[in-house]
């Protein structure tokens, strides 16, 4: 049965390099775990559900440059054509596309004067009254939206009946209430006749991430933005017919970036993509070097001691208590390594969370961090303690 303490005597002696490597893999440990964390709280952000069918959606920008036609005209029957495509479900302008990083926005509330009631950021998305269907969305509450509660762009009535997400809702009215409730920006105060329960904004992770207003309001402007509904698996083949139909109706403009509603997500979310990428790459980085620092040390001591090994083995010394001792002291190298990784983990964690507004990290990954440095340094110990081990006891009679 090996004894601790002569380890740590020994390990005493030559300090140095333990001090060292406990320093790296505390280091590694801390940087590891809040950076497993950030990856972790990005992933979830890319994979949350944004309610909409992002694989059956294309989105586009038209151009017109041409100032002389009736643009509200156009673009009637150019939706009218876009419909007659074979496996196009709907089409419609919309003020804005959902998870694109750009649109239009206001403040909300739940009194006439918004200083004296909640205030809500969102942002708003104004089409025709099919628009729920259009995006893919569901009406967990209340209705849809009905041909009368649309108004017309050139209309001065602007529309007295909303849909808002489910967040919206619960911000200003409290958990589970808001429907038939009225709501008020500026001089404009409409009704909420349905509630969407999931439903992203166009800035998917800004603050207003999950507020969302659908008013249903269709107008039309010189940069004009356009969404396609599609059946399923026929989206690639209607993206391809969509601008040789629209210029054939009119020549002049531009149909700009066709793409599908989930390329616009990963635009959105291009830079959370490259820091998960960076991440994973420094979490690699920090690792390789570790177990490479833990097998430098492990190789440096037994050279230092190769005499003292042949020793031991002409004193009887199994290979398998050779090879256990080296396990042994490169585990207790490591558990103070990890104890001190993961003070200073938590104290990062904490830094990062006041300047950065990042979520608190959890302990249970600083835990697991801990437990995989410990395998790490035992594969990395194996092949040095086996060397070791295998060292002859004439080693120790060569000097003689």
């Amino acid at each position: 049965m090996l004894e601790i303490k002569p380890i740590i005597n020994t390990l005493m002696r030559s300090k140095a390099g333990a001090l060292l490597l406990i320093l790296q893999i505390a280091i590694t440990l801390a940087i590891v775990s809040n950076a497993i964390s950030i990856v972790s709280d990005r992933v979830d952000k890319l994979s949350e559900d944004t309610g909409y069918d992002e694989q059956g959606i294309i989105a586009f920008t038209v151009l017109t440059y041409n100032r002389n036609i009736d643009r509200a005209k156009q673009f009637k029957e150019d939706m009218a054509k876009l419909k007659e495509i074979d496996g196009v479900i709907e089409a419609m302008t919309v003020s804005s596309i959902p998870l694109s990083s750009s649109g239009g926005s206001w403040i909300i509330s739940d009194e006439p004067d918004e200083m004296q009631g909640k205030r809500v950021d969102s942002g708003y998305i104004q089409a025709n009254h099919r628009v729920v269907n259009a995006f893919g969305l569901k009406v967990s509450e209340g209705r849809d939206f009905e041909p009368q509660d649309e108004s017309d762009g050139t209309d001065s009535q602007f529309p007295s009946v909303t849909i808002v997400s489910r967040a919206v809702a619960n911000k200003l009215f409290g958990e589970g209430r808001g429907l038939n409730e009225f709501v008020y920006s500026g001089d404009n105060m409409m009704k909420i006749v349905g509630i969407v329960e999931t439903m992203k904004s166009q800035w998917p992770d800004s603050k207003m991430g999950d507020n969302v207003m659908l008013i249903p309001r269709e107008r039309s402007s010189m940069y004009q933005r356009v969404i396609v509904k599609t059946e399923p698996n026929q989206r690639a083949k209607v993206m391809k017919l969509i601008e040789p139909l629209l210029l054939e109706n009119e020549r002049q403009r531009v149909i700009i970036d066709i793409k599908g509603l989930d390329e616009a997500k990963a635009q959105t979310y291009q830079r959370d993509t490259l820091m998960i990428r960076m991440l994973v790459a420094l979490i690699v980085f920090l690792v390789i070097i570790t177990a490479l620092g833990i097998f430098g040390l492990t190789h440096f001591n037994i050279s230092k001691r190769t005499k003292q090994i042949g020793t031991r083995r002409a004193l009887g010394a199994r290979k398998s208590a050779i090879f256990s001792y080296f396990l042994v002291e490169n585990t207790l190298v490591t558990l103070f390594g990890v104890m001190a990784g993961s003070i200073a983990a938590l104290y990062l964690g904490g830094q990062l969370m006041a300047l950065y507004n990042i979520p608190a990290l959890d302990w249970s990954i600083v835990l697991y961090t801990g437990v995989a440095m410990l395998g790490m340094s035992l594969v990395s110990v194996y092949q040095p303690a086996k060397r070791a081990a295998n060292i002859s006891p004439s080693i120790a009679t060569r000097s003689i």
